[in-house]
């Protein structure tokens, strides 16, 4: 990923994501998130909206899956991923060139609004096959670890009981010309 240039978006969809398959049946979700700074002005007492940023934005693969499920328009969300360009001819004849971000992270912002996760379970934390990004030989996950013992903090916690453990000498050195024991 050396080179790549990463970015992270915060606004809201424009639209529903739309998804589709490639010819090889890989799936797409392809969305539009609107980006607006607002700016207090000091002499009107009021915000003011700037110029707003429209990032094309693609997910492949579960993730376009889980944003078609999960996303929808107006929605504040959070969005990061790789920024590329990209050029092409349109069917008028002009040649063109757009940014689009190819999403590997997205989830609704929390800042004004609350969300309820559902954590998909299976092989490759739900990823149905290929590879993936974070997994690229589409290895399945090691077997999980069993549960360790819950464990009581040592009696010599200060903080294992709320802080009632706490006094002013606590972090006094145990030899008074050296530094405190840690």
């Amino acid at each position: 990923m050396t080179g790549e240039t990463l970015l992270t978006i915060v606004g809201n969809l424009t639209a529903d994501p739309e998804i589709r398959a490639t010819g090889n049946g890989t799936p797409v979700a392809n969305f539009t998130i609107a980006s607006t700074p607002r700016n207090w002005n000091r002499q009107s007492n009021q915000w003011e909206d700037g110029p707003a940023l429209f990032m094309r934005c693609s997910a492949w693969r579960d993730l376009a899956d889980h944003c078609a499920k999960t996303l929808t328009k107006g929605m504040h969300v959070i969005a990061q991923g790789r920024l590329s360009q990209r050029s092409y001819q349109a069917q008028d004849g002009t040649n063109r060139t757009v940014m689009e971000l190819t999403v590997d992270e997205i989830g609704p912002s929390l800042r004004y609004a609350t969300a309820q996760v559902t954590r998909l379970t299976g092989n490759n934390g739900g990823y149905s096959g290929g590879t993936t990004y974070g997994n690229p030989a589409g290895n399945p996950p090691a077997a999980p670890r069993p549960a360790a013992a819950p464990t009581q903090p040592p009696a010599s916690d200060p903080w294992a009981n709320g802080g009632s453990g706490y006094t002013s000498d606590s972090f006094a050195p145990a030899d008074p010309a050296g530094e405190p024991e840690f």
